[in-house]
């Protein structure tokens, strides 16, 4: 299939604003772009029915989280929820930049979503990210009642290296006895930091999210010589000693996308391993769709798709 034309509109976009490199910037530069791009890509703000800015209690301190609770829920209402962590490589994003994304999946679910801004590198590097998503999870579900949800219903989720740490958040939590997750939805998640994949070189040239892009974002995470971080499981899950045992799992996939291949793989690893798997590919879309729905309108088939299985899997 060729690249959809809603996503060609995108990359009009980019080239009209003369959008530079990624890899030639600095962190806080891309950090500045990006959110301007989440801006400008993602629809208006969804009206919800309430949002309240907590903070967990971290390894290293407070970890900034975001409650959404739905459109016409009751304030008293018991809910089941969605812990969710932004996408950005591991270097940028916030809570900012996924927010019109949670507004969505929380009012089309009915669920509620809590957002986690997780330590960002290079100011701390791996494996900082991921203590932060293993401790936020365990504090949302050791302080349910005072959220006001259900800690007996939970799901982990996230886009790009949020679905990354979604799915090694999974892994911890199965191996600890942690919070008994119900599923794990896993939008082009980064799965393999190899980046050996047939996907780096077919797709390795497609904006946003290149092949040199995701160089830049390991090197700022993993270090330029990352060593034996790169087959860590808590960076590359795909390299975990079992995926038994793990709730199922919601994956989407983009066809234009540097990460596809991997993607596919771990969905591939995950039934093989005896879980349970809903696969939602996109053949025409490029990385970052989901958040980009004020021009490309998968993005809201996807969302639609990502709340049914939060329904389905959180009753």
């Amino acid at each position: 299939m060729s690249l959809d034309p809603d996503c060609k509109k995108v990359h009009e976009l980019y080239a009209l604003a003369g959008r530079p490199p990624l890899e030639t910037l600095s962190p806080a530069e891309a950090r500045e772009a990006y959110l301007r791009g989440s801006a400008l890509l993602g629809p208006d703000p969804a009206e919800v029915g309430q949002i309240r800015n907590v903070t967990a209690q971290g390894p290293a301190g407070d970890i900034p989280l975001r409650l959404y609770r739905p459109k016409g829920a009751a304030a008293d209402a018991v809910l089941p929820a969605m812990v969710f962590f932004h996408g950005g490589g591991w270097v940028i994003g916030d809570l900012e930049t996924h927010d019109r994304l949670c507004r969505q999946l929380c009012n089309e679910s009915g669920v509620a979503v809590i957002a986690v801004h997780y330590r960002l590198a290079p100011e701390h590097p791996f494996p900082a990210c991921v203590e932060d998503a293993y401790a936020a999870t365990q504090w949302i579900a050791g302080n349910a009642g005072s959220l006001g949800i259900d800690a007996n219903r939970l799901a982990v989720g996230g886009d790009s290296a949020g679905g990354n740490l979604s799915t090694i958040v999974a892994i911890m939590a199965r191996d600890a006895k942690g919070p008994a997750l119900r599923l794990q939805v896993l939008i082009y998640p980064a799965i393999d930091f190899r980046m050996d994949s047939r996907s780096f070189e077919t797709r390795g040239d497609v904006l946003p999210l290149t092949r040199q892009a995701v160089q830049w974002f390991r090197d700022h995470y993993l270090g330029k010589t990352p060593g034996a971080a790169v087959d860590d499981w808590r960076a590359s899950p795909i390299r975990a000693a079992s995926l038994a045992g793990l709730p199922p799992a919601h994956v989407i996939t983009a066809g234009y996308d540097v990460l596809c291949d991997e993607g596919q793989a771990y969905a591939d690893a995950l039934e093989k391993a005896g879980v349970a798997v809903e696969r939602a590919h996109f053949p025409g879309m490029i990385h970052g769709f989901i958040t980009m729905g004020r021009i490309v309108g998968a993005a809201n088939t996807a969302i639609t798709g990502c709340a049914n299985a939060l329904k389905r899997a959180l009753g």
